[in-house]
């Protein structure tokens, strides 16, 4: 069971503070269900309701040293091999469900070599993609700011002078 005041990870809430673990007192819900009162770092004026039962869909955030190493990690991790053009928001809505870190990395690296592509090719991005990628950056920029505590706007700038530091060794 996680306590008042953790953080944790939400789905595609991203990181958020858990506030309260209490009842509901609302008509229709059970009155003896435990729920946890999430509230979302970077989601302004949001609550989140998850029934204490259904904690599967909830995580601790990484730890500093899991992020520094999820961080190395990232030139090793794979894009997804997008096989049909048809299949690809249903493999990035997978990969966003799993809510975990390693597998927005694959979405956020996928969109990337697409876009790459598609520039190349005088084409814009396509709306699936520009969805996608903003949901995985959101969650692994802001997992990634609270493990490491900076502010998420510094993420990218980090994680880039991390890999680059990494290359140079």
């Amino acid at each position: 069971m996680y306590s008042v005041g953790q953080y944790v990870v939400c789905g595609n809430k991203g990181v958020c503070t858990i506030e309260d673990i209490t009842t509901l007192d609302i008509s229709g819900v059970d009155k003896a269900k435990l729920y946890y009162i999430l509230k979302p770092q970077y989601i302004s004026a949001s609550t989140v309701y998850v029934p204490v039962e259904n904690a599967a869909s909830l995580r601790e955030v990484l730890t500093r040293e899991e992020a520094e190493r999820l961080i190395e990690k990232i030139p090793d991790i794979l894009p997804l091999k997008i096989t049909n053009e048809k299949t690809v928001e249903q493999e990035y809505r997978s990969c966003m469900r799993s809510n975990d870190s390693t597998e927005w990395i694959r979405v956020i690296k996928t969109i990337h070599g697409r876009r790459q592509k598609r520039q190349q090719a005088g084409r814009k991005e396509t709306a699936v993609d520009g969805r996608y990628i903003k949901m995985a950056e959101d969650s692994l920029y802001g997992e990634l700011a609270v493990a490491l505590g900076i502010e998420r706007s510094r993420v990218c700038a980090y994680v880039g002078d991390k890999l680059q530091d990494a290359a140079s060794v």
